[in-house]
């Protein structure tokens, strides 16, 4: 959780110091008719608003996309990823290499990559974590179960995704 409260849309109370600090009654006079100072608008019903229209529910119809599910589910194992040719990729974490050769941009014309790939094992990922062989279907129901602005963990993805409890 952030270590210091953020302001959202209620700010702290002003401070009387002569110079250096907000004005409330100026600032009100200037914006009358803010939903802030009308009180149609406050952080809780502000996070209420984030958690409904950014981390809750299922996007339909927007930018390419047919429908993103903001709880992730369906979110690949990559146990289960499957490789080969015909635009598969190579392994789960290397997409297939091979040119789909000449005159073809056609990635269903790649042939299965037969080169050497790096052994997963050994990749050094910059940052904290479980690394970079944690499959998707595993974080993802814990990313799912975040709590709205305000309840985030510095520095992490979520509690335990350091590899800590």
């Amino acid at each position: 959780m952030a270590e210091q409260k953020q302001t959202i849309v209620q700010p702290p109370i002003a401070s009387n110091k002569p110079a250096g600090a907000r004005k409330d009654a100026n600032i009100r006079a200037a914006f009358p008719a803010s939903p802030i100072f009308k009180g149609d608008i406050t952080d809780e019903e502000r996070k209420k608003l984030y958690q409904e229209l950014a981390l809750d529910g299922t996007v339909t119809g927007g930018h390419g996309v047919n429908s993103f599910n903001r709880d992730y589910i369906g979110a690949p194992d990559l146990n289960e990823v499957e490789t080969g040719g015909e635009g598969k990729p190579a392994s789960p974490y290397v997409p297939n290499l091979t040119s789909p050769g000449p005159g073809s941009i056609n990635a269903a014309d790649q042939l299965e990559y037969n080169g050497e790939l790096p052994d997963p094992e050994f990749n050094n990922e910059f940052g904290s974590g479980q690394g970079g062989l944690v499959s998707p279907s595993e974080t993802s129901p814990n990313l799912a179960k975040q709590g709205t602005l305000g309840t985030y963990i510095s520095g992490r993805s979520y509690q335990g995704s350091d590899g800590k409890a």
